[in-house]
């Protein structure tokens, strides 16, 4: 199709502007190609603006577009009508959105991307999510208005992956976890309320929240996760009603939440009669090694203390946005509606292809993959950072999840590592957009899911060297291996 959309492209000036190009039967004829060849190369050229199709009549060459030279506009005025009204606010409206945006940019070319946030292509199980959209298509009714809710089976599918006495009734189908955690938060505080964060925590959720006009709090975790007692000691200080935590391979850090403070957790919120929403972002990225996995705290929960968020997205693609919000009680209403208020419902045809991937024998096989290849990917970033910088401190090593947190030296300008690193050939994330205040060292996030494969990782941590000695110089390479 590409070739004979070039040849055909090629010719246009054989024609003059709204002039008819041979019929489809004749290019057949003369290119010896099939009839949707040449259906999808004029559509090529269509969506190229160079030809137009007119049902029944044929092809034309477009006439070109007269551009109208627009008048310059003043938009001063906006700065004004944005903030005239703003005063009172307790929480500026403005967002901040640079803290996602560095992991959704691609970098440029040639450079290595340790701050992607999505599964490398190569990971994706694409063949098995393109059959899965094929069969979705198909369904009777696939392509009609679905619950608003969501799919019967695909709600009891969440539930069930939940575990506990979480019921199919107690789901709601979402648009993706960044979509279900704005629900959240709207329907349970007001603009001006705080709301409890871990410190650190994942930087698109203090901007949902600082959009929606809440004070984030941060609460410090360790390689344990969060601290209780100073989870009870915020929740008294600020009388806030919401803790946000990500219990299981927690971002940044990875750390998960010990056995032991699991039911401290609930016991604490219930008692604040706050809620907590567990974001369950990471599940299905579990390394080959990592065990058993805790049951997310929402099986665990019989009071309706946890809005649970589940996704299928980390474990297929970034366009796959299906994914769960589960709370009962009265607030399951609550989400329900701002649910329905902000975008109607999921698309049916992406909730039936959702079915079809996850009751299909691929499914099984692709999390078992990914399993594996986290695991390798993990151990090659952790094995070339203590050979090649040791300096970085690595205080933990996930078995779940798709990157590492590193703190940099005592004194550290991260924004000078990361633009060095850059220079270097290298993308990664700075620690500071992770802190909802003053961050107690400087940090960086490298992700391993998002390159080729090991030989890129390797080459992408030579690069960093280049970048540690740029800044911190080379003495402290050479100090460090003389202790080792």
């Amino acid at each position: 199709m590409g070739e004979l959309a070039d040849r055909l492209r090629r010719e246009l000036d054989r024609y003059s502007p709204g002039g008819k190009l041979p019929s489809s039967r004749a290019l057949v004829e003369r290119f010896r190609v099939s009839p949707v060849t040449v259906s999808r190369a004029l559509a090529q050229l269509a969506a190229e603006g160079l030809v137009v199709t007119r049902p029944g009549a044929g092809a034309y060459r477009a006439r070109p577009a007269r551009a109208a030279a627009a008048p310059a506009g003043d938009t001063s005025w906006q700065e004004v009508a944005l903030s005239a009204d703003g005063a009172a606010d307790l929480v500026p409206r403005s967002v901040d959105a640079s803290g996602v945006t560095v992991s959704l940019a691609a970098p440029p070319p040639g450079v290595t991307e340790f701050n992607g946030g999505y599964l490398h292509p190569s990971l994706q199980p694409e063949r098995a999510m393109a059959a899965a959209l094929a069969r979705a298509g198909r369904r009777p009714g696939a392509w009609g208005r679905p619950p608003m809710e969501g799919l019967p089976e695909l709600r009891e599918w969440f539930a069930r992956t939940i575990g506990g006495s979480v019921t199919a009734a107690e789901v709601l189908v979402s648009a993706g976890g960044q979509t279900s955690l704005t629900t959240a938060l709207r329907a349970l505080a007001p603009p001006g309320a705080p709301v409890l964060v871990e410190s650190p925590t994942y930087p698109g959720m203090l901007a949902i929240a600082r959009a929606a006009g809440l004070r984030p709090v941060p609460v410090p975790v360790d390689p344990d996760g969060v601290r209780p007692e100073l989870l009870a000691d915020a929740f008294r200080a600020t009388g806030a009603r919401v803790f946000v935590c990500q219990p299981l391979f927690q971002n940044p850090t990875g750390a998960v939440l010990a056995p032991g403070r699991r039911a401290q957790v609930l016991r604490i919120a219930r008692e604040a009669g706050a809620f907590v929403v567990e974001d369950d972002f990471v599940r299905r990225l579990a390394h080959e090694d990592a065990g058993r996995l805790p049951r997310p705290l929402a099986a665990d929960d019989p009071d309706g203390v946890v809005v649970h968020v589940g996704s299928l997205t980390k474990a297929t693609s970034p366009s796959f946005r299906v994914s769960a919000l589960a709370a009962r009680g009265p607030v399951l209403e609550r989400l329900r509606a701002i649910q329905v208020v902000d975008t109607f419902f999921v698309p049916r045809p992406l909730q039936e292809a959702a079915l079809e991937l996850v009751g299909s024998p691929a499914w099984p096989r692709h999390l078992r993959s990914i399993a594996t290849e986290l695991r390798v990917r993990r151990d090659a970033m952790t094995a070339a950072l203590r050979l090649t910088l040791p300096e970085l401190a690595l205080p933990h090593i996930p078995s779940g999840g798709y990157h590492l947190w590193l703190r940099l030296p005592d004194g550290s300008d991260e924004g000078a590592f990361t633009a060095a690193a850059l220079r270097a050939g290298v993308a990664l994330t700075p620690g500071r957009p992770y802190f909802s205040a003053e961050p107690p060292a400087a940090h960086v996030r490298l992700s391993f899911a998002a390159v080729a494969g090991t030989e890129e990782i390797a080459q992408g941590v030579r690069r960093l060297r280049a970048a540690c000695d740029e800044v911190f110089g080379r003495k402290t390479f050479d100090t460090m291996n003389a202790v080792l």
